[in-house]
């Protein structure tokens, strides 16, 4: 590792919990993708997240907490849904959109009155968690609007210039087990609104309220809900099989772009994992273009499907 990396990635959580108590950025590993946290009570610390990621300061953040007793604070009530989908989902790839507590400051919540919370079940960010005591903000560890980072070298490749190697932190678990963001459930409207798939589907969502679950409407009130969002550079082209992706992929090289295919519809889980790497890679091969198979539109293939959309809209 260079000699910034060394000084940035750890596995230290005495040393991330330090940093994060003085005001610093800890990028933490989750099970869906790495996020730049910051201590969710210092609102200079939060702004600095937003400042590290070019995000806009009226796009709120996630608390991330220990456990689902933590929320006391957090959250203004805690509705009978929230316990059933923390109960089943937490810790896990799941956040509750609820009215705000008055722990929560406009810095997390872009002046919102509802707030984001999720338990993540990463041991590594776990434990930073419950040491820590209180709620961390993150939103994902990379530049505002591009690919999300699933390694702790996808952090320091996007962020290493935007972080201090004497005040922040890269704390490394290894590469993201699931690989997209976490299923969001807005709790605060009836019924209930998926705003963002993940691998916790709909169908699981509504098997578990015993009801309906619609999908998003509204305003964009939490990550992920704009149009454009987790784009590579080059363009990604999208198509429904292997023989439609071959065919455009022909016509674009005969123009003289440098296309690539992908293909890994036969693993959707597999597929969630490497996703952003995937994304990532066709940068570093300086494509013009990546055409990608759709997955089917079943389980963690919704998720897939969705940030692949919002991957291609240019």
């Amino acid at each position: 590792m260079s000699s910034l990396a060394d000084k940035l990635i750890s596995t230290n959580i005495e040393l991330a919990l330090e940093r994060l108590r003085r005001g610093g950025l800890v990028a933490i590993p989750t099970e869906t993708v790495y996020g730049l946290a910051a201590d969710a009570e210092q609102s200079e610390a939060v702004a600095r997240v937003y400042t590290a990621k070019g995000r806009p300061t009226d796009h709120p953040l996630i608390v991330h907490l220990a456990d689902f007793e933590g929320a006391a604070g957090w959250v203004a009530e805690v509705p009978e849904h929230a316990t059933r989908l923390a109960q089943a989902c937490w810790p896990g790839p799941l956040t509750m959109l609820l009215r705000r507590g008055p722990r929560v400051s406009n810095a997390v919540t872009g002046g919102r009155d509802t707030v984001g919370l999720r338990v993540p079940s990463h041991p590594l960010t776990h434990a930073l968690l419950a040491a820590h005591g209180g709620g961390l903000a993150a939103p994902s560890a990379n530049r505002y609007g591009r690919v999300s980072p699933t390694t702790a070298q996808h952090v320091l490749d996007d962020l290493a210039a935007h972080l201090d190697p004497e005040r922040d932190l890269i704390l490394d678990g290894g590469p993201c087990q699931i690989g997209v963001e976490s299923t969001i459930v807005d709790l605060t409207v009836d019924p209930p609104q998926i705003l963002r798939a993940g691998a916790i589907s709909i169908d699981d969502v509504e098997r578990l309220l015993d009801g309906f679950v619609a999908g998003a409407s509204g305003p964009s009130r939490a990550a992920g809900m704009l149009a454009s969002h987790y784009a590579p550079e080059c363009q990604v082209v999208l198509a429904e099989n292997e023989i439609e992706a071959e065919a455009v992929a022909a016509i674009r090289r005969s123009g003289g772009q440098r296309v690539g295919v992908l293909d890994r519809t036969d693993d959707l889980v597999v597929a969630a994992q490497l996703l952003y790497s995937d994304l990532r890679a066709a940068d570093q091969g300086k494509l013009d273009a990546l055409v990608v198979v759709l997955p089917a539109a079943d389980g963690i293939g919704h998720a897939l499907r969705d940030r692949l959309a919002k991957a291609a809209v240019r």
